[in-house]
């Protein structure tokens, strides 16, 4: 366990500690909340994915909406990255790529808030079998 030398040491303890408790308490009802993939594999974070990914677990915290943002592996979809998957409660993951800072906020106002649909969703090309 690191040593506290400051106010701040303690802050940033108590953030680090408070944001796996979210995620802890999150993982109870994931079905519930909007459940976004961020594709990390190399060309992902070669494009960007990374500040992506950390605008979105920003932003959607500062906007209060219910959300678990993890990073996954490749989605197979190099020539679109950064990709990310958005699935909300109750509706099919939709895939979005090229996203940027500005198609992340996109995404987040107009999809995530609104059920908009934007610019940027990869078609499904696959089916899935029962």
């Amino acid at each position: 366990m690191a040593k506290v030398k400051s106010l701040a040491d303690l802050k940033r303890m108590k953030d680090a500690l408070q944001s796996k408790m979210d995620l802890r308490e999150k993982s109870n009802d994931p079905e519930g909340l909007v459940q976004i993939k961020v594709a990390m594999a190399t060309c992902g974070i070669a494009s960007g994915a990374k500040e992506v990914m950390e605008f979105l677990i920003e932003e959607t915290a500062k906007r209060g909406i219910r959300t678990v943002v993890t990073q996954t592996g490749c989605m197979g979809y190099c020539y679109a990255e950064p990709t990310i998957e958005v699935h909300l409660p109750g509706k099919e993951p939709i895939v979005f790529g090229d996203v940027n800072i500005k198609k992340a906020d996109e995404i987040i106002e107009k999809y995530i808030k609104n059920g908009e649909l934007v610019d940027g969703i990869i078609p499904v090309n696959y089916k899935t079998l029962d």
